[in-house]
């Protein structure tokens, strides 16, 4: 089981950009596959960005251009920039783990998630 904690949340303006981290408990983190979802109040959580072992990424059609996914393996972290920050942007962004291969909107852990808020 692997322990995830998510920080670099807040509250920024349109336009505006932030970094998510996620670290990671697990030793063997390398070995994770891992994504980023996000809830917004009142709706769906949502599929985000997704980076697997081998390092191929993937995004939802919204965030591509605006988000980067990235991984650091040494540091256990996988990170979510975010640029050009719009207000539908807010949510409680999640990060995920799993590792077995396995659908990239589907994770069997779970971090605590960290607020976003962009204002108009």
């Amino acid at each position: 089981q692997v322990q995830l904690v998510e920080s670099g949340g807040g509250l920024v303006q349109a336009g505006g950009s932030l970094r998510l981290s996620c670290a990671a408990s697990a030793p063997t983190f390398s070995t994770y596959r891992m994504g980023w979802l996000r809830q917004a109040p009142g709706k769906e959580r949502e599929f985000v960005a997704h980076i697997s072992r081998s390092g191929d990424i993937y995004y939802a059609d919204s965030m591509k251009g605006r988000f980067t996914i990235s991984r650091e393996n040494a540091k256990r972290t996988v990170y979510l920039q975010m640029n050009s920050l719009q207000p539908e942007d807010t949510a409680v962004y999640y990060c995920a783990a799993d590792p077995q291969r396995g659908s990239i909107y589907e994770y069997p852990y779970w971090g605590q998630g960290t607020q976003v808020t962009v204002s108009s």
